[in-house]
Parts: structure tokens; C-alpha cells; sequence
């Protein structure tokens, strides 16, 4: 089994910071690299990147640069920036480059599959961590972990045991599913509750922690997804429900998803990858998603006043 040693990432947003520092602490600095255009490098070079206050010290390519691939690729991008992603990485990809994408929704693999091919991609999940990142600077209090697997359910490949031996020795937090689907339909279900309640309600993770409107209205919206996936095939259930519950109640209350991050500092945000998804599949099934659509209608005009 090929021992994976050389990681690329591209994104520098929340979680690409946090597993980049992470990383760039466990293996040799010229090993992770972090994939940037130049103006980006220049930017990044200059103001620098800071974790938990802690100064990242990486390893930088640029998207035309030659290189070896990389054994692991990691995508760590926002949704509108993944065709481009798609692009600048084509240096660093080879014929045995595993891919993981910590995208939100549930389609970024198969967008990625177009490009590179369906064989080398695991699916992923990034949970559990309460990430806030202002201009150059992350913090976080949990660092969550990975949960990835194959796209055939049941199995689990040499190349998700080859990134969880990697995993193992470089102490990345993980967990193999070997239902992935369920698994990105839970995140999805879990984005649409929290990522657009502490978004519309201006708010932090104590607000949905603990039991109020905000609360409820949110596992409202939750509940038109586990209606959606019966439809889809995927079978949510309230146990996933109270799943994806506990996880949040593990988060920093003080924290915010980036949703609600990206509204205050007047970003456009991925409520089309959340209630937008939800209100498309709700039109292709006849299933009412009134809750989501008052989320998605109150950001959009949120963001039309930027």
C-alpha cells in the first residue's frame, strides 16, 4: 500500500488554514503544499496567516508550476470558487492523487469527477469544528474532524486505508463511513439548520444550542430535508436528526458558522447551496420547504443591500 506523504490544499478559507497549519507541523514543510494564484501568494506573503494566533509557516506553489503530484489533494474552497480550483491544481494531480473535498452540499465530488475522473475521489465531510476566521486570522476552540469513505457504500478501498494510515500518523481527528451519502445528506441537513439560522437571526451557536425560536426553527428546516431525502433515496431519519444535535451542542457557543460570517462581512454566502438546493429538490418532489424559502428570500435581500 503506497504510503501517502505529500499533501496539496487549495483554499486558505477556515478549514484550509486549520488542516494546512495542522499539517505543516507533522511533516516536512516543502510536503504540504498550499496551492495560490500570484496575487494571492503576494497578499498572503505579505499580511501572513495566523491559527489559533499562531503564525502558519507554508509552503506556497503557484497553479503553473511543475511540480511531482501530490499523494493527497485536498479541496478546501468556497462553491464559487471550485472551477477555478478545478484548474489551478492541474500540476499537482497524478494518476494516483487521492482527492478529498471539504466543500459543502452534496455535489462537489461529482463536479471535481468531471475533470479528474470519479476513481481517485473519496467522498468527505468536514464536522465538529467552530472555526471563525477574520481578514488573516482563525480561531477555533474544536477542530472537529474528517469523515470520509468510498462512493459504494459498504466498502471501504485501499485508498480510504491509505488516508487513514496517513491520518494516523500525522493526528488528523477522522472517521470512515462507509455510508458517505447519508453522510454529505446529514451535513446538507445540518447547514441548512444551523449555517442559515445564526445567519437570519444574527446570532451565534448559544442561540441555537439552547431551546428558543431560533432553535426551533431551525430544526424546522431540518425536517424539510429529511422529507427530501426519503424521495432522494438516502433515508434520513430524527435519529440523524439528534445526530447532527449533538454535534452542535459540542461547539463553542461564542462560535459562528460561515454563513453567518460571510453575512457580516458582506459576502455573498451559500444560501443557493443550502435553501436554494433544498427549494429545487422540494419543486422536483411537490414537497413544500416553507421554512427555507423565508431563509433563502431574507438572505438574498440581506445581500442585495451590500
Amino acid at each position: 500500500m503506497k504510503e501517502i506523504k505529500t499533501v496539496g490544499i487549495i483554499g486558505l478559507g477556515a478549514l484550509g488554514i486549520l488542516f494546512g497549519h495542522h499539517l505543516s507541523k507533522k511533516l516536512p514543510i516543502e510536503d504540504v503544499r498550499i496551492i495560490a494564484d500570484k496575487d494571492r501568494l503576494t497578499k498572503y506573503k505579505k499580511n501572513h496567516v495566523y491559527s489559533n494566533g499562531e503564525r502558519c509557516m507554508f509552503h506556497y506553489v503557484t497553479p503553473d508550476e511543475i511540480s511531482q503530484p501530490v499523494d493527497l489533494l485536498i479541496f478546501a474552497v468556497k462553491d464559487e470558487g471550485l472551477s477555478d480550483a478545478i484548474e489551478a491544481v492541474k500540476n499537482q494531480v497524478g494518476d494516483e492523487t487521492i482527492i478529498l473535498s471539504l466543500l459543502n452540499g452534496i455535489k462537489s465530488e461529482a463536479i471535481i469527477g468531471k475533470t479528474y475522473g470519479m476513481d481517485n475521489i473519496l467522498y468527505c465531510v468536514a464536522q465538529g469544528m467552530d472555526a471563525v476566521k477574520e481578514g488573516n486570522k482563525l480561531t477555533y476552540a474544536n477542530m472537529g474532524m474528517l469523515c470520509f469513505g468510498d462512493q459504494e457504500p459498504g466498502m471501504i478501498s485501499e485508498k480510504a486505508k491509505r488516508v487513514a494510515d496517513f491520518f494516523d500518523k500525522t493526528e488528523v481527528p477522522y472517521e470512515i463511513d462507509t455510508n458517505m451519502m447519508k453522510r454529505l445528506w446529514g451535513k446538507l441537513m445540518t447547514n441548512v439548520g444551523v449555517n442559515q439560522t445564526v445567519a437570519v437571526y444574527q446570532s451565534n451557536y448559544g442561540a441555537i444550542q439552547r431551546e428558543g425560536e431560533a432553535r426551533q426553527t431551525m430544526i424546522a428546516a431540518m425536517r424539510e430535508v429529511i422529507a427530501l431525502s426519503e424521495k432522494e433515496g438516502v433515508h434520513l431519519s430524527e435519529d440523524d436528526l439528534h445526530y447532527w444535535l449533538d454535534v452542535l451542542g459540542k461547539l463553542s457557543p461564542e462560535g459562528k458558522p460561515s454563513m453567518a460570517q460571510d453575512i457580516e462581512a458582506k459576502r455573498y454566502s451559500e444560501v443557493d447551496l443550502f435553501a436554494g438546493t433544498v427549494i429545487e429538490l422540494g419543486e422536483k418532489h411537490g414537497i413544500p420547504t416553507p421554512v427555507n424559502q423565508r431563509f433563502y428570500d431574507k438572505v438574498k435581500r440581506i445581500e442585495a443591500e451590500y
